[in-house]
């Protein structure tokens, strides 16, 4: 007696179409990931309208969709130091369609235990601005140079009133003075960088962290002095006034770097994407006419370098977060 043999093809067939079913979502997320971006770029502003981050950053969102393909609209979303809206980032998926603004503030805000979020919560995508920062005094004061003013305060311990935002980046720049110089100020807190220069041509403190936007005027008539500027070569609006680096403290590099982070996890390839965009962004000359109009200059940092930048800044910051703290 012959037994009859059966043959079951059910999970070979099911098998097989789990391979095809499985190569063709791979051949999707491909077509998905070649066509990247195929809608918007949300663009999280953490800073009220009309401010220099806003600014700056409405620029970068106006000029990107050249070359990014499609729009990014900003979304300004204020709050705690510009931490509400870095928060609301994190909480986005990781698809490469929402990417927010960060600068060195994000850094102070976790050391001063404003936030727990630093900047190795996200992902870095490129650095696009930067603002030079000033050591900027009264014209009719009792130091003309930087050399004058170091001599002075180190006479003066705890007399010179230096105008800050307390907790944000103009108290770290201040900070970090005091400990390159092993100074010591008295810290008066502002707002924002134009009450404070107000508060400096009114005579109401002694020294301040400005920037072209904000002092340049009143340096031009005389009100104010620029002593110094963070950046690493002298700045054409101002060709006297010598870096820290000239003077002896190249680790002084006093600027506000204005970047993109996407949410942690995002693909590279959306990262390489929106990063490659920003570079040929970079090179576009009216967007470098525009920004410089509106007191800053165009950088460009991808990726890897951006990281690095942040890195070591959030190790100063991390260093210097007892001088913050007070």
């Amino acid at each position: 007696m012959k037994r009859a043999v059966t043959i079951t093809t059910a999970p070979l067939i099911t098998g097989l179409g789990l391979i095809i079913a499985s190569l063709g979502l791979a051949s999707t997320a491909q077509a998905q990931e070649n066509n990247y971006p195929d809608k918007p770029v949300e663009f999280i502003v953490p800073w009220s309208p009309g401010g220099g981050s806003d600014t700056l950053m409405r620029l970068v969102s106006h000029h990107a969709e050249e070359y990014l393909g499609e729009a990014m609209p900003v979304i300004n979303m204020p709050g705690v130091s510009g931490t509400t809206g870095l928060k609301e980032l994190a909480r986005r998926d990781a698809d490469g369609y929402t990417v927010g603004q960060v600068h060195e503030g994000l850094m102070v805000a976790h050391h001063t235990g404003l936030t727990p979020q630093n900047w190795d919560d996200f992902t870095p995508v490129a650095a696009v601005t930067q603002s030079p920062q000033y050591l900027t005094v009264p014209g009719d004061g009792p130091y003309s140079t930087y050399e004058e003013f170091v001599e002075y305060a180190s006479e003066h311990p705890g007399e010179i009133r230096f105008g800050v935002t307390l907790g944000g980046v103009p108290h770290l720049h201040g900070a970090m003075m005091e400990d390159a110089e092993g100074l010591e100020f008295r810290y008066v807190g502002f707002e924002g960088t134009g009450e404070r220069i107000r508060a400096l041509v009114g005579g109401h403190i002694d020294a301040a962290i400005g920037d072209i936007s904000s002092s340049g005027e009143f340096v031009k008539n005389g009100d104010l002095r620029f002593l110094a500027v963070g950046s690493e070569e002298r700045q054409e609006e101002t060709p006297d006034v010598p870096t820290f680096a000239e003077l002896g403290h190249p680790e002084l590099k006093l600027n506000i770097v204005r970047g993109i982070l996407a949410p942690a996890g995002t693909p590279e390839a959306q990262v390489d994407t929106l990063a490659a965009a920003f570079e040929a962004m970079s090179q576009d000359q009216k967007f470098a006419e525009e920004v410089h109009n509106a007191g800053a200059s165009v950088v460009y940092e991808g990726p890897e370098a951006f990281a690095q930048y942040l890195e070591e800044t959030n190790a100063t910051i991390e260093r210097l977060a007892g001088k913050l703290a007070r």
